[in-house]
C-alpha cells in the first residue's frame, strides 16, 4: 500500500494522534500504552495516523507499537503521516522570533523524520513538512514558505536520488489560507513553487475556531429565531460543513487558477467538548459533546463520500495542551476521554461491542454521561442568534 492508494480511500480512515497521558510531555507515552491506544482505533476502522514531530520518543514508539501488533496479528494494518516540526528563528523563546530566518533546530528533525520513514518504509507513507507553520496567527514560531519549499524539495531530491523511499509522498500541513485558500496575501511565488513540489495539500479547517473568529455562519438567522432548539443546532453543524467546504473550494480553486491539479486532503478538522473560554457558554456557545458529534458525522461521511482523506483531530483528549486550564478546549478535542471514555460522537461503536475486550489506562471502553443522551442534552447550548 502506499500513499496514493490510502489517501481518500474511506476503507483506510485517518485521524490525528497524540497518546499523551500527563500534563507534560516530558511524560511520553510508553509503547504498552500505544499498543492499547492503536488496538481501539483499529477496531473503530481507523489505519491511519498523524503525528506532528520526532523531537520526542512519541512518534518513534508509535513505529515500534505498529510493528509489535502486526507481529501479533498478521492482520493488523496501521500507516503514519509522519510530521516534522518547523520553526523560525528564536521561536518559543524570550527574543523575538524571526519569521523570515528558519531555526538552526529543523535540520536535525527532518534529519531524523528521514531516518524514521527509511528506518519504517512499510509504515510511514507520508512525511510533511512543518504543522501550521507558514500562517501567520502562529506568531510564536511561523516561517515563509520559501523556507518549507526548501525543505520540501530536499525531500524530493532524496527521493529521485533513493534516499528516501520512491513512493514517499511529501507534503506541508498547514491551514487553508496558508495554501491560498484565503486572503490574498498569502499569494506569492514562493507559494506557488510549494504546491508545484508536494505531493498533495495537506490543508486544516475549523469551522470550531470561527465560531468565535469568524461568527457569521455560525449566529442563527434572525428568520429561524422561532425554530425548535434542535433544529438551531443541527442548521447551524450544517452551515459549519458548509464553511469547512467553502475552504476546501478556496484552496481548489486557488491550486487550479495556477495551472496545477493535484490531490488535496485535510489535515485537520476537530470540535471541541468542553470550553471555558471563547467556545463556551459565555461565548459563542458552540462546545458540547453532542456538536462534537453532529461534526464528527458530517465531516466523515462528507470526507468518504467525496474521495478525501480527513486526519480528524483528534484520537483522545491531551491534557498538556492546556496544563493550566483543565477546562481549556484544547484539552478536550478527543472522541475519547483520557480514562477512555467514549464520547458522544462514537457512542453507537460502543454499542456495537466492537470494543469488547479493549482497555485504556486499564479501563474498559463506556459511554460518556452513562449513554444517557438525556443526560447530555441539559449541557447542549444553542448558539447566539444574529442581532
Amino acid at each position: 500500500m502506499t500513499a496514493k492508494d490510502i489517501l481518500g480511500n474511506s476503507e483506510y480512515l485517518a485521524i490525528s494522534y497524540g497518546g499523551y497521558r500527563a500534563k507534560t510531555r516530558d511524560v511520553q507515552p510508553t509503547i504498552p500504552e500505544i499498543k492499547d491506544d492503536l488496538k481501539i482505533l483499529y477496531a473503530m476502522g481507523i489505519k491511519f495516523l498523524r503525528t506532528y514531530n520526532v523531537q520526542l520518543e512519541q512518534a518513534s514508539n508509535i513505529l515500534k507499537a505498529i510493528t509489535e501488533l502486526g507481529k501479533e496479528d498478521s492482520n493488523f494494518e496501521m500507516y503514519v503521516m509522519l510530521g516534522a516540526w518547523i520553526d523560525c528563528l528564536n521561536a518559543w523563546t524570550e527574543k523575538m522570533p524571526n519569521h523570515n530566518v528558519e531555526s538552526p533546530d529543523n535540520d536535525a528533525e527532518i534529519s531524523r523524520a528521514v531516518a524514521l520513514a527509511n528506518a519504517y518504509p512499510d509504515i510511514v507513507k507520508v512525511l510533511a513538512v512543518g504543522n501550521e507553520a507558514m500562517v501567520k496567527w502562529a506568531t510564536s514560531y511561523y516561517v515563509q514558505p520559501n523556507i518549507i519549499l526548501k525543505w520540501v524539495n530536499y525531500l524530493q531530491d532524496l527521493k529521485k536520488n533513493n534516499q528516501l523511499p520512491k513512493d514517499l509522498w511529501i507534503t506541508s500541513s498547514d491551514d487553508f489560507a496558508s495554501w491560498g485558500g484565503g486572503e490574498e496575501t498569502y499569494h506569492c511565488k514562493d507559494l506557488e513553487n510549494l504546491i508545484e513540489a508536494v505531493d498533495y495539500i495537506s490543508m486544516h479547517s475549523y469551522p470550531y475556531h470561527n465560531t468565535h473568529y469568524n461568527p457569521e455562519f455560525w449566529d442563527v438567522p434572525k428568520a429561524h429565531k422561532g425554530a425548535p432548539s434542535a433544529t438551531k443546532i443541527e442548521m447551524a453543524m450544517e452551515r459549519a460543513l458548509r464553511f469547512s467546504q467553502e475552504q476546501f473550494k478556496g484552496v481548489e480553486n486557488y491550486m487550479k487558477s495556477l495551472g496545477i491539479d493535484k490531490p488535496i486532503h485535510i489535515g485537520e478538522t476537530g470540535w471541541a467538548s468542553v470550553s471555558n473560554g471563547f467556545y463556551g457558554k459565555n461565548g459563542s456557545k458552540a462546545t458540547d459533546e453532542y456538536k462534537q458529534g453532529l461534526f464528527y458525522k458530517l465531516m466523515r461521511n462528507w470526507t468518504n463520500r467525496a474521495g478525501i482523506s480527513c486526519f480528524y483531530f483528534e484520537a483522545f483528549n491531551e491534557q498538556w495542551k492546556d496544563q493550566h486550564n483543565p477546562s481549556g478546549s484544547e484539552n478536550h478535542f478527543g472522541l475519547f476521554k483520557i480514562n477512555g471514555e467514549a464520547k458522544y460522537p462514537i457512542w453507537n461503536l460502543v454499542d456495537k461491542g466492537i470494543f469488547e475486550g479493549l482497555t485504556r489506562n486499564g479501563n474498559p471502553i463506556t459511554k460518556t454521561y452513562n449513554g444517557n443522551k438525556e443526560e447530555l442534552m441539559p449541557h447542549v447550548l444553542v448558539p447566539p442568534t444574529k442581532r
